[in-house]
C-alpha cells in the first residue's frame, strides 16, 4: 500500500513541476502582446522562454507517462470522457511553438502581430483549459461503476471550473511577469514591474473566490479541512509566499519574488492533494465510484518497477532542467543569432 501512496505523492510532485515551469512559460506569452510595445521588445520577451519551454513542457510528458503506467483507469477514464477538451489542449500545445517559429520567417509587421496573438491565445487558452480542468476534476464528473465518463464539453464549462479556469491564467500571467522582470531591463522591464502589483492583487482576489466556493460547494474537497484543521497550513503559507513575493518585488529583488511565486503554486498543489486524497476522480453518481490511489492503481510489482524507473530518470531531467537554465542564466539581449 506504501507504493500507493508514494506514487500519488509523486504524481503531484511532477504536475507542480509542470505547472510551475510551463507556468512561466504560459504567462509570457499571454502577457507579451500588452508589455512589448515594439518588436525588439517581443523578440526579448520570446527569447527569454526560447531555450527553455520546450524542456519544461517534458513535465507534461512525465505527467502522462506516469498516469498512464501507474493509474491506468484514471487515465482511460480522463482520456476518454475528456476527449475534445484533451484535444483543445493539443491544439493550444502546437499552436504555441508554431507561433513562435513562423513570427520569425517574415518581416512584415503584420506577419509578426498576427503570430504574436496566436501566441497568446495558444497560451491564456492552455492556462484556461488547464484550470478549467482541475475545476472539473475538484467538481465531480459523471463516472460509473465501469470507469467511464459520458459528459459534453459544454458540460464541462461550469461557473466553478470556469472560475478556477480564470484564476490559473491571472497566477500564471503574475508568474510569467516576475520571470520576465528578472530576463529584462530598461524601459520593458519598468512596464512589466509595472502590471505586476495589478496581477498579484488580481490573483489574490480570484483565488480568494476560489476558496470561498470550494468551501461552501465542494464539501467532498474541504472536510479534511474542516475537521482536522491542520491542512489549513498549507493554504496558509501559500498566503504567505504570496506576501512574500510582493515584499521581494518592492524591494526588487526578482529572482527571490520568482522563487516565491513558484512556491505558491506549489503550496496551492499541496492543498489540492491533501483535499483529495486519497482520490484521484470524484464521482457525482457515487462517491463507492469514485477513483483513488489505491483502486485505481496498477499492480504492486508495477509501481515498484515503475518507481525505480522515476528514481533514475526525474533527476536526470532535473540535471537537464537545472542545467539549461544556469547555462541560459541573466538578462537577455538581443544578437546576430538571436530570432
Amino acid at each position: 500500500m506504501w507504493l500507493n501512496v508514494v506514487w500519488y505523492v509523486l504524481f503531484m510532485v511532477i504536475v507542480g513541476g509542470y505547472l510551475i515551469l510551463d507556468g512561466f512559460d504560459l504567462g509570457v506569452g499571454i502577457l507579451h502582446p500588452f508589455v512589448a510595445k515594439t518588436d525588439t521588445e517581443r523578440r526579448i520577451v520570446l527569447n527569454s522562454i526560447g531555450p527553455v519551454w520546450d524542456g519544461n513542457e517534458v513535465w507534461l510528458v512525465l505527467a502522462g507517462g506516469a498516469l498512464f503506467a501507474v493509474f491506468p483507469f484514471v487515465y482511460a477514464a480522463l482520456f476518454s470522457g475528456f476527449y475534445l477538451a484533451f484535444m483543445l489542449v493539443l491544439l493550444c500545445l502546437i499552436l504555441r511553438p508554431v507561433a513562435i517559429e513562423f513570427r520569425s520567417q517574415r518581416p512584415d509587421p503584420r506577419w509578426r502581430a498576427t503570430w504574436d496573438w496566436v501566441f497568446f491565445g495558444a497560451s491564456a487558452g492552455l492556462a484556461l483549459l488547464l484550470g478549467t480542468a482541475l475545476g472539473d476534476i475538484l467538481s465531480g464528473v459523471p463516472l460509473d461503476a465501469q470507469g467511464n465518463i459520458t459528459v459534453s464539453l459544454i458540460d464541462l464549462l461550469r461557473p466553478y471550473p470556469l472560475l478556477i479556469g480564470v484564476t490559473t491564467i491571472a497566477m500564471f500571467t503574475m508568474h510569467g511577469g516576475l520571470y520576465l522582470a528578472l530576463k529584462t531591463e530598461g524601459a520593458l522591464q519598468a512596464r512589466i514591474t509595472g502590471w505586476l502589483p495589478r496581477l498579484m492583487l488580481a490573483f489574490f482576489a480570484l483565488n480568494t473566490f476560489v476558496v470561498i466556493a470550494t468551501v461552501a460547494l465542494r464539501r467532498q474537497v474541504t472536510d479534511r479541512y474542516l475537521t482536522q484543521y491542520w491542512p489549513v497550513i498549507f493554504p496558509a503559507a501559500a498566503l504567505g509566499a504570496l506576501i512574500l513575493s510582493a515584499s521581494m518585488l518592492s524591494q526588487r529583488r526578482y529572482l527571490e519574488a520568482f522563487a516565491a511565486s513558484a512556491g505558491v503554486i506549489a503550496l496551492l498543489i499541496v492543498s489540492v492533494a491533501v483535499g483529495l486524497y486519497p482520490n484521484l476522480l470524484l464521482s457525482t453518481i457515487s462517491p463507492s465510484y469514485n477513483l483513488t490511489a489505491f483502486n485505481a492503481a496498477s499492480e504492486a510489482n508495477t509501481l515498484a518497477v515503475t518507481l525505480i524507473i522515476a528514481a533514475i530518470g526525474i533527476p536526470l531531467v532535473l540535471l537537464y532542467t537545472s542545467g539549461v537554465y544556469y547555462f541560459f542564466k541573466g538578462k537577455v539581449h538581443l544578437e546576430r543569432e538571436s530570432y
